[in-house]
């Protein structure tokens, strides 16, 4: 993606700057299998991230995990996968014509086990990119896409099996019971102009053992596509190195409202654990989403990691390349059932408001009275171009007064959110929102916000937006927000004005009305302009981004990390400097873009 070209030059290059760490080849592949040793056996380092707890389950993605040592079974007859797959037997691969287009099929209950895996994969698989690599649309003749990160294509071949639907969901089905499948190197796609098209990927049931591998799902650049993956009541699904663009649904004339490259939580059987690493997911509404149906079980153990996030910004109305059709576009990332997640090293781009949201990168919102978002990590993240930052909430089960089950234990640290602009993205400007509406239910808690730096020049209304329900007699509890670097925005601090969580204008007095316990210190905050009441003490103010002794890059734009010089250079109240560990950033989203 370009960058914005209606900012003052100084602005440009800093973007220009960021852009030019995030890129390298997608050659450069960390391993997806970091916190998963063969086995399944997790190795996350740890149990928890301060208040989080970490996964404690997981899915090894490896080929050499996923064994197929029986009979190969070549298909090349297009309604021919069926057949195959009934003939099959645990073990065996089927290796389908690549350039062919085959009809949807689905994947049969079979009694497999973790050393008999089907494999179903292209009969050029040995021209797909090396495993812990990810695939781009290159490997199906397709030079570039409009719109979308640049990948390196300097030889476009067909070398992937294409499977397509025409109407309805599933161009792979999964079955209840279907268990230890591999899919390699297939072009899941859907017809155009055929209406609207559900899940391209659908688990029926209590499927398990399932891993998506260099593929890519794609709907079509102006019908609506709702979702290439739906997890359904699926358990250890593994979707690694593979590309998903186009789902979107169509504002006021359109079928349906909420369009997801990846969609999970919403079931009632057991679900989890998921692994969704090295993917690049694009999609209009939310780009990967647990939650938001009625459902009785939470999703638990989730990675999302290293993954680049994407809305095109020819969705945007007014956009000088839009293309004409107004996609409903809501968030980048979205909780509202799930536990026990960790959010790493991922790059998430834009999100605007103008349909029912206002423009937030990153949701957790708890959504159902079964439905709980806890023990959550977000950590060494890029978070960029965005109407706001992330909306932390303790929320009511959507159509009800009732509470949601729980919303606890998150930490956030080591993260850039980088062009917040309420202007340029339609947003409210809001960089943090940290309330709860639980009126009976344990308030939010255990919520910790911590070495974050926020850069931008747009406008920012507010650093944070709080609230608490009135009716609740327990106020949220045990929220720190501590060692930042931030914004304070037009209103530093605000409240929803309710109940004992009045308006007041003073950050200081706000925190104390609005939470019963808090830590709110070594923070440095740019613009401060006064006249906004007094912050806790412990912070540090300053009016502008000079002050804050940001390494300097042809000594214009800062790179975001503290010079040794900076007035702030080990002053957290861990002895590190303020703000995101620009190293430990860089590395985890390496070749990520």
């Amino acid at each position: 993606m370009k960058p914005r070209t209606d900012l003052p030059a100084g602005v440009i290059k800093n973007l220009l700057f960021l852009t030019l760490l995030m890129i390298g080849s997608t050659a450069v592949a960390q391993s997806d299998n970091r916190y998963c040793r063969p086995g399944d056996t997790p190795d996350f380092g740890s149990s928890n991230d301060g208040p989080a707890a970490l996964p404690n389950r997981c899915i090894n993605t490896a080929l050499s995990s996923s064994p197929s040592p029986g009979k190969q079974i070549k298909v090349s007859d297009p309604k021919g996968v069926t057949a195959a797959l009934q003939s099959a037997s645990c073990g065996d691969t089927l290796v389908l014509s690549a350039g062919q287009t085959f009809a949807p099929f689905n994947l049969p209950a079979k009694p497999c086990d973790a050393a008999h895996w089907i494999t179903i994969r292209t009969s050029a698989e040995s021209e797909l990119p090396p495993e812990g690599t990810r695939l781009t649309p290159c490997y199906a003749g397709s030079a570039s896409l409009p719109a979308r990160p640049t990948y390196n294509c300097p030889t476009p071949t067909n070398s992937m099996a294409r499977i397509e639907l025409k109407v309805g969901a599933g161009a792979i089905s999964v079955a209840p019971g279907a268990n230890h499948y591999r899919i390699i190197g297939l072009e899941v796609t859907r017809t155009a102009g055929t209406g609207t098209v559900y899940a391209l990927i659908r688990f029926e049931g209590s499927a398990d053992h399932v891993v998506i591998d260099r593929s890519w799902i794609h709907g079509t650049p102006l019908d609506e596509s709702v979702r290439g993956i739906n997890l359904g009541g699926s358990s250890y699904v593994g979707i690694v190195d593979s590309y998903f663009n186009d789902f979107h649904c169509i504002a006021v004339t359109g079928a349906c409202v909420d369009a997801q490259a990846i969609v999970g939580g919403n079931s009632k059987v057991p679900v989890g654990v998921y692994k969704i690493v090295n993917n690049y997911l694009e999609a209009a509404a939310e780009n990967v989403l647990f939650g938001g149906a009625p459902g009785s079980q939470i999703p638990a153990d989730i990675e999302v990691r290293r993954n680049h996030l994407f809305k095109p910004l020819s969705w945007q109305p007014g956009r000088p390349d839009f293309v004409g059709k107004k996609f409903i576009v809501k968030n980048l990332f979205e909780l509202k059932n799930a536990e026990r997640v960790l959010v790493e090293g991922n790059v998430m781009e834009n999100s605007w408001g103008g349909y029912s949201q206002v423009g937030y990168a990153i949701l957790l919102t708890p959504r159902g009275a079964w439905a709980a978002v806890q023990d959550v990590t977000i950590r060494k993240n890029l978070i960029r171009h965005s109407g706001s930052g992330m909306q932390l909430a303790a929320s009511l089960s959507d159509g009800s007064k009732e509470d949601s089950l729980a919303a606890q234990r998150w930490s956030i640290h080591d993260d850039l959110l980088e062009d917040i602009d309420a202007d340029a993205y339609n947003g409210d400007g809001m960089v943090f929102q940290i309330s709860s509406g639980f009126s009976k239910n344990v308030p939010l808690n255990n919520v910790r916000v911590s070495h974050v730096t926020v850069a931008t020049r747009g406008r920012v209304k507010s650093l944070i937006l709080v609230g608490a329900a009135p009716d609740n007699p327990r106020l949220p509890f045990a929220i720190s927000f501590n060692d930042n670097i931030v914004p304070a925005g037009t209103n530093s601090v605000w409240s929803s004005g309710r109940g004992t969580c009045p308006k007041s204008g003073q950050p200081a007095t706000t925190f104390k009305n609005c939470w019963s316990s808090f830590e709110v210190k070594n923070n440095v905050i740019i613009d401060y302009a006064g006249g906004q009441g007094a912050w806790p003490q412990g912070n540090f103010l300053v009016k502008d981004v000079n002050a804050v002794g940001f390494e300097r890059i042809n000594n214009d734009e800062p790179d975001y990390r503290l010079s040794s010089t900076s007035h702030f250079a080990g002053k957290a109240s861990d002895g590190r400097n303020a703000g995101a560990d620009m190293d430990a950033v860089r590395a985890a989203i390496e070749g990520v873009r």
